[in-house]
């Protein structure tokens, strides 16, 4: 990628509109590879606390919840790369990457209940495709993205297909719908064909020590401020101005909530996160239900609409963000002040705490899943509290116990499906009658955004053509052959920001080439045809 600005490191101050991990990535690497110093550099959050969707709040009194976890696996090249150098949470000897692999060589997934029907564990020794379907699925993978367009994937397979255990374990784990983006089932297809063989029992799956935010974010927060670097928080922007004219495009003012705006001098520079996934997320509570909200109340889809009128490079985010019925999913997060649960889980499963992983209710009309990490989740998790999170695909559904649609539950009638599910309604009675049980479900209008059909386009270049003085960043930008829906191509996307705008020296990290491995194919083959 070659370099589009002209300002020498030390001069520049940049400014970067919401503090995902795109954005916190962004500032680590301009520090370090780039030579920015730190105080040049201003990340402007209109919330009251950084990483976006890498989240995860609460106490044992009122609740945990996560609204969601970003699977990990060994080849985030960007990820592990930039994290190698933040010191982890609890101890500032060790970096968040080696705290993450030790973690991950005691606590080894190996899932041995990772479908269930009835109560009961599924047998997922085979995929249960039929010589048709395992040609589709090899076809799929040596089409062209182009050729694609903006397709379903239930337009690429039969309606059978969906009631194997291959989609029952592949849209769980990523959050595909039958309506996805079939485009990007390919491109998942072909970055993680390593995997394909050890999915059904969570092979390769890597989890941090606690979740996402006390894990990842507030090290990378810590260390940035270290560093000098300026988080204002409650700052919104609302539309960024740029001067086009003569195949060249500058960023030249941002303007603010409540009228202000910011001017960007010849040394400015702005990163901007385009869209999100956790944007207008509502929470509700053990006897309140979710509010489903929109494009009224997203700060983020609005201003990129704003953007995206100026310039047709700068993108297509109605494909996106326009299509909640598609895009929307439920997640809840139980916070249990008895170990009941756990241990009734760890007997049934034959899975350690921790060692197990997602489990996908196949008969639950919501498409219910639900996972038990490692206890504390929380470093402020008192050892009698558990905790567990889950999430339905299908929130418009009526439940196979309770009369209602997941989406007008309450935190307790999902509890209440889910144990009609695993059959311990009298088990749990109980300590749901004493106040043990507390559960938190959270309403996501844009979580499958992400996975919408698009065609070539729709997502902008991190740097458009012309581009002298500001990146895109995140999920719905263009880092060719990645995968969305990961920590990774966040990251990427911050990599080919900075190396693109500074002369570093250094190249974007290459996208883990499993595809053109022999021994991977084989082992792929194999296990679709089993």
């Amino acid at each position: 990628m070659t370099r589009t600005g002209n300002t020498s490191p030390e001069n520049a101050h940049i400014y970067l509109t919401g503090s995902g991990i795109a954005a916190l990535a962004s500032a680590v690497l301009l520090i370090r590879d780039a030579g920015v110093p730190g105080g040049n550099i201003h990340i402007l959050e209109k919330a009251r606390v950084a990483g976006g969707a890498l989240d995860g709040s609460g106490d044992a009194e009122k609740g945990f919840v996560t609204r969601g976890g970003r699977m990990h696996e060994r080849h985030y090249t960007c990820y592990w790369d930039l994290l190698s150098g933040i010191p982890s949470l609890e101890n500032p000897d060790v970096s968040v990457t080696d705290e993450t692999f030790e973690f991950n060589e005691r606590l080894i997934a190996h899932g041995q209940a990772r479908l269930l029907r009835a109560g009961r564990r599924l047998d997922v020794s085979s995929y249960g495709l039929s010589l048709m379907q395992q040609g589709r699925l090899l076809k799929l993978i040596y089409e062209s993205e182009a050729s694609l367009g903006d397709r379903r994937i239930e337009e690429w397979f039969d309606g059978a297909f969906f009631e194997t255990n291959f989609w029952l374990i592949w849209s769980t784990m990523f959050a595909f719908q039958r309506w996805s983006s079939l485009a990007e089932m390919r491109r998942y297809m072909r970055r993680f064909i390593h995997m394909v063989e050890g999915l059904p029992r969570l092979g390769g799956i890597l989890r941090t020590k606690y979740e996402q935010y006390h894990s990842v974010v507030v090290p990378l927060q810590r260390w940035l401020e270290n560093k000098g670097v300026e988080f204002r928080f409650g700052v919104e922007v609302v539309d960024i101005g740029f001067e086009i004219a003569g195949g060249r495009k500058r960023a030249t003012v941002l303007e603010l909530a409540e009228g202000g705006s910011l001017p960007l001098g010849v040394n400015d520079y702005v990163f901007t996160t385009l869209g999100s996934i956790t944007e207008s997320s509502d929470n509700g509570a053990w006897d309140r239900v979710p509010v489903l909200k929109g494009l009224a109340e997203s700060g983020a889809w609005k201003l990129w609409k704003k953007i995206a009128a100026k310039d047709p490079a700068f993108g297509n985010p109605s494909v996106f963000c326009d299509h909640i019925d598609g895009s929307k999913w439920y997640s809840f997060t139980a916070t249990l002040k008895d170990p009941v649960f756990h241990d009734y889980m760890e007997e049934f499963s034959g899975n350690l705490s921790g060692t197990g992983g997602l489990v996908t209710l196949t008969d639950s009309n919501w498409l219910m899943s639900f996972v038990i990490a490692r206890q504390p989740h929380f470093p402020n998790q008192p050892r009698d509290v558990k905790i567990f999170w889950g999430y339905g695909l299908y929130p418009d559904r009526k439940g196979n116990f309770v009369d209602k649609t997941m989406a007008e539950c309450t935190g307790k009638e999902i509890l209440d499906e889910l144990w009609g599910h695993l059959k311990i309604q009298d088990l749990m009675k109980p300590f749901v009658d004493e106040g043990k049980v507390n559960c938190i479900p959270v309403a996501m209008p844009f979580v499958d955004a992400l996975f919408m059909t698009r065609k070539i386009g729709d997502r902008p270049d991190v740097l458009p053509e012309g581009t002298e003085n500001f990146a895109f960043l995140g999920q719905f930008v263009e880092a060719p052959h990645d995968c969305v829906f990961t920590v990774e191509y966040s990251v990427r996307t911050a990599q080919m920001a900075v190396y693109g705008l500074f002369d570093t020296g250094k190249a974007v990290s290459p996208v883990y080439d499993s595809i053109h491995n022999p021994k991977y194919l084989i082992e792929a083959a194999r296990a679709i045809s089993r």
